[in-house]
C-alpha cells in the first residue's frame, strides 16, 4: 500500500531519481525519473539562477512531479595558510594542463538567495536542502507555495533539528552513498551506519517520512530500506551510466572499469567529505587536504574539468557509491523498475 508521501506526490512506484550536482541530472534524467512513475530531481548546485530557471521551465512543462535540490549555506571555512598549502601541493596536477590554480580562497552561497526568488516565484512541488537547514522565514515562505520540503540528514540528530525546523519530509543519507555527504557537522567523522539501522534510528527519533538513500544496489536493498520504515528510497549512482544522465564520458568508463579498487571519503577534492571511486589524486591527496567548502571546490574546479576533457580519470571526481558496480549503461526507466522489482 502507497504510503501517504508517496500518493501526496502522485507517483506510483516508491524508486527516486536522486540529485547529482555537476552534470548527471538532467532535466531528461528527471523527466524519465516522473515517467517511470517515481520522481527526479534538478540539482541546483554549482549552476547559475538563470540555469536553473532554465530547466525548471523545461521539466515543468512536461507536467510531471519533479523537485529541485539545493545546497543550503554551511560553509566550511579554510584558512589562508591551509588552502596556500595545499594550492601548492597539488599544483604539478594542475601543471599537466598548463594551468594556474587559485592563490586565495573563493567562498559564496551558491547563489542561494535567488535561487530561493526563482522557486518562490515559479514553485516546484518539492524541494530539497542538504548541507545545512535553511532559517525558518525561508522555510515558511516556500512552504506558502504549497512546496513540499524535504531536508537531508545523516543521523537520528539531524533529523530532529530538521522537524524542530518545519520540514515535511527528510531524505536519511548513510555513509554509503556516493557524491557528497548531506552532514551538517563536515569536519566530525561520519558514522558507518548501515541504511536499515539508521531508518529505523531516525523513524524511531521522529514521526516524519522518510526517503532513503545510500549504497542502495539491487531491488532487495530497496525491499530491505521500505521494510526498515522507509516511504521510498532514492538512487543517484546507479543512475549515472543511464542514457539520459549527464555524466561525462570519462566518468562512465570509470564506473564500467573493473580495475576499479573501491570507493573512498575524500575530501582532497571539495573540502567536505564525499565518496567517490579511488584514483591517484585520492590516493595522494586526500590525507594532507585541509577542510574547507567551498574553496576546495573552487581550487580543484580548473583541474577537474581539464582532467575530465582529457579522459584523465586519476585526476577528476568520480563520485560514486559503494554499489556502483551495479551502475548499468541503459534507460532510466529500465533501471527503475528493476529497483522496484520486490515490492
Amino acid at each position: 500500500m502507497p504510503s501517504s508521501l508517496v500518493s501526496a506526490l502522485g507517483l506510483t512506484r516508491p524508486v527516486l531519481a536522486a540529485p547529482m550536482a555537476g552534470g548527471p541530472s538532467t532535466p531528461a534524467l528527471v523527466t524519465a525519473a516522473a515517467a517511470a512513475g517515481g520522481l527526479g530531481f534538478l540539482a541546483a548546485g554549482y549552476k547559475t539562477p538563470q540555469a536553473l530557471a532554465d530547466e525548471i521551465a523545461a521539466v515543468a512543462g512536461a507536467s510531471l512531479p519533479f523537485g529541485v535540490s539545493l545546497f543550503a549555506p554551511n560553509p566550511v571555512p579554510v584558512s589562508g595558510p591551509e588552502f596556500r598549502d595545499y594550492a601548492a601541493a597539488i599544483g604539478p596536477e594542475a601543471a599537466r594542463y598548463g594551468l594556474s590554480l587559485a592563490a586565495e580562497p573563493v567562498e559564496d552561497d551558491d547563489h542561494w538567495h535567488d535561487k530561493i526568488d526563482i522557486l518562490r516565484a515559479s514553485p516546484v512541488p518539492v524541494v530539497g536542502f542538504t548541507f545545512g537547514i535553511p532559517a525558518p522565514d525561508i522555510i515558511a515562505a516556500l512552504r506558502s507555495t504549497g512546496t513540499l520540503l524535504v531536508q537531508s540528514v545523516t543521523s537520528a540528530a539531524e533529523a530532529e533539528a530538521a522537524a524542530e525546523a518545519g520540514v515535511d519530509a527528510l531524505a536519511v543519507q548513510a555513509a554509503a552513498a556516493g557524491g557528497h555527504s548531506a552532514t551538517l557537522t563536515p569536519r566530525l567523522p561520519l558514522a558507518d551506519t548501515p541504511l536499515t539501522g539508521l531508518i529505523a534510528a531516525v523513524r524511531q527519533a521522529v514521526p516524519l517520512p522518510v526517503i532513503a538513500a545510500g549504497g542502495i544496489a539491487t531491488a532487495a536493498d530497496v525491499a530491505a530500506a521500505i521494510r526498515a520504515g522507509a516511504d521510498a528510497v532514492a538512487v543517484g549512482t546507479l543512475l549515472l551510466r543511464a542514457d539520459e544522465a549527464g555524466t561525462s564520458a570519462t566518468h562512465r568508463a570509470a564506473l564500467a572499469d573493473p580495475a576499479r579498487a573501491g570507493t573512498v571519503l575524500t575530501r582532497a577534492f571539495s573540502g567536505r567529505p564525499a565518496r567517490g571511486l579511488r584514483n591517484e589524486f585520492t590516493d595522494r591527496y586526500s590525507g594532507i587536504a585541509p577542510y574547507g567548502y567551498p574553496a576546495l571546490h573552487y581550487l580543484t574546479s580548473p583541474l577537474r574539468k581539464a582532467a575530465a576533457a582529457a579522459g584523465d580519470p586519476e585526476r577528476v571526481h568520480l563520485w560514486a557509491g559503494t554499489g556502483y558496480r551495479h551502475a548499468t549503461a541503459e534507460p532510466a526507466a529500465a533501471i527503475l523498475g528493476r529497483l522496484a522489482g520486490q515490492l
